[in-house]
């Protein structure tokens, strides 16, 4: 069976990660059929637009989307932002960003006395909704009583299936799910979400369940990490809590996510979370593990099972032995890094 994969280099050291993270899944020899599409801040430049008009149904025809981040210098971030990766994200109604926060064997953790034994979470972010719905508006501009408003929303439907893929992901892992919400504060929207997840997690009394403020929760993954397994969020909390996550488990640059539709036809979209990071882009020093990360979750939603294994494999051995990055205390190139792996794989 053939997959057809979309890929969508992205912007900065987008391309240059990306690059690793296909040459990577081509050295596993599967029957792969990519489509480069030159959509991101180059075609907004020439066009004025992220993407073309057709984009999505274009999107529809494929097995997976394999992303590298977007956004530079001299174009807004909610342009760059809402003109691609939300649009796509709502318009396939890929309502669940998965996201692995394990350290690995080797890398460097910014909590001292901490391995990789302690961290070990996954993430599980509502991604259609809530605080990104994009709901709300600006009057009087330019005024002094200009106003913005930006709703959040709520929905059971959203709730309920993003907390009940958290609990099918925990009864895989450690059998614990953990909601952080603000409904101390915000007494509607996650009230809702609370008495909603309450709900689900009484359909799975074998599931630990517990209910923590998200200021909490911060605070919890860095003082004991070791407690949490699964986390599942809203969007705007699973987006916060996973920077802290991303720097806890060596960085942004070993960050990787699935955005994806259980249960749905849509293709997932696959995606390292650091950013373009500008200031470095065209060096050959970005760290390619949170791309090679993402290809790992994409051939294992793809039913690669094997193929998967194999490369988290490569990649958890060269975290392990070297070479590594310098964001990881090493002096490797991206490209490298990218042969390491690559060895590991013949």
């Amino acid at each position: 069976m053939t997959h057809r994969i979309a890929l969508l280099s992205g912007d900065g050291v987008g391309p240059e990660v990306v690059a690793e993270a296909r040459s990577c899944v081509d050295e596993l020899g599967l029957a792969i059929e990519w489509t480069e599409l030159d959509w991101g801040s180059d075609h907004w430049l020439e066009h004025g637009t992220m993407m073309p008009a057709d984009a999505i149904e274009r999107l529809r025809t494929f097995d997976a989307i394999l992303m590298g981040a977007v956004g530079r210098p001299g174009i807004p971030d909610h342009v760059t932002l809402w003109g691609l990766l939300l649009t796509i994200r709502q318009r396939l109604d890929l309502w669940a960003n998965v996201r692995p926060v394990r350290l690995l064997e080797g890398v460097p953790c910014a909590l001292a006395g901490r391995g990789p034994a302690d961290v070990d979470m996954l993430f599980v972010r509502e991604n259609s909704e809530g605080e990104y719905s994009g709901v709300g508006g600006r009057a009087h501009q330019g005024h002094a009583l200009e106003v913005g408003i930006e709703t959040s929303v709520f929905t059971r439907a959203g709730v309920e299936r993003v907390v009940e893929h958290a609990f099918q992901l925990a009864g895989k892992r450690r059998g614990h799910v953990t909601s952080a919400t603000k409904s101390n504060a915000s007494r509607f929207g996650y009230v809702l979400w609370d008495e909603v997840a309450a709900e689900v997690a009484a359909r799975h009394p074998d599931i630990r369940y517990e209910h923590v403020l998200v200021d909490a929760l911060a605070a919890r993954m860095v003082l004991r990490p070791d407690s949490l397994d699964v986390v599942v969020a809203s969007n705007l909390f699973g987006d916060i809590l996973t920077d802290v996550g991303a720097a806890v488990q060596g960085g942004m640059g070993m960050a990787a996510s699935a955005n994806l539709c259980p249960g749905g036809t849509a293709p997932g979209l696959f995606e390292p979370v650091h950013g373009s990071a500008p200031d470095i882009a065209g060096q050959g020093i970005a760290n390619p593990c949170g791309a090679v990360w993402s290809a790992v979750l994409m051939l294992d939603h793809l039913g690669e099972t094997a193929a998967s294994a194999r490369l988290l494999s490569a990649l958890e051995d060269v975290c392990r032995e070297g070479p590594r990055t310098r964001d990881l205390r090493g002096t490797a190139t991206t490209a490298e890094v990218g042969a390491a792996l690559r060895a590991r794989l013949t």
